[in-house]
């Protein structure tokens, strides 16, 4: 009996043994897949810094895959233009006073020609050799117009010196077809106001300046500004009560402060 005894304890070890070490390969398998997801799945921000260090490191692997332009070239002229103006003869005095105010900031630094035809009573502009931007004769021609249309010599510089300013004329008899006589010198006189109080208050307010001839206004300033002052004008004529036009350009002007 005592032989007997040890086969059993073997056989029993070994099924054990083989219970232990025969497992379902399936599990062995699951068991390596089944990782933490959470660990799989970066957070956003870490997967953002490392493509940004991904990148980087591509820049500076490849200097040659960054874009690089060659500076633009100025355009040239091609043959000549020219420019005539035409002089009202209330303005003849003013612009033989300021004549060299006029033509040295366009002699000089457009490099453009100028001249005053005495028989036909007109400025006339022209390129030359040494132009070199071929957008100045237009920038000459809006100086001289805004001088020959009343402005200041300093106000119509600030054509040629700033690339957003621009010039716009109109009719009072285009707002309201049926001002004559003396409805469309009330209409006149509301828009300049008393000693020129209104059209003061107009121009503070949308920095722009303005300049009545006869029946005709001519505005100079910036896109908006022009379009807010044009409806300041606009409403007067069309008989809104001066305060109530004070009071929307106040409001313009406040939102334009906070806006800076």
């Amino acid at each position: 009996m005592a032989s007997v005894k040890p086969k059993t304890t073997m056989k029993r070890a070994m099924e054990t043994g083989d219970a232990k070490t025969q497992e379902d390969p399936k599990t062995e398998k699951d068991a390596k897949t089944q990782v933490d997801p959470k660990a799989q799945k970066p957070s956003p921000v870490k997967r953002k810094a490392e493509e940004d260090e991904e990148m980087e490191v591509t820049k500076q692997d490849d200097p040659a895959k960054i874009p690089s332009f060659p500076p633009a070239k100025k355009e040239k002229l091609i043959g000549t233009e020219t420019r005539k103006i035409v002089v009202p003869s209330n303005r003849h005095t003013p612009l033989k006073a300021n004549w060299e105010k006029i033509y040295t900031p366009i002699v000089e630094h457009l490099k453009l020609q100028i001249r005053f035809n005495i028989k036909n009573r007109m400025v006339e502009i022209k390129t030359a050799e040494e132009t070199e931007d071929p957008n100045s004769i237009q920038k000459a021609a809006d100086f001289v117009t805004a001088f020959v249309s009343g402005f200041d010599v300093d106000d119509a510089l600030a054509l040629i010196r700033l690339d957003d300013l621009y010039l716009e004329t109109f009719d009072i008899k285009d707002v309201k077809h049926s001002l004559n006589g003396d409805h469309l010198s009330r209409a006149i006189g509301r828009v300049a106001g008393k000693g020129g109080k209104t059209r003061f208050t107009i121009e503070n307010a949308t920095r722009t300046r303005i300049v009545l001839a006869d029946s005709r206004v001519h505005i100079l300033g910036s896109y908006q500004n022009i379009q807010i002052a044009r409806r300041a004008i606009c409403n007067l004529v069309l008989g809104s009560p001066p305060s109530k036009v004070y009071g929307n350009l106040k409001a313009y002007a406040e939102k334009v402060r906070n806006r800076f």
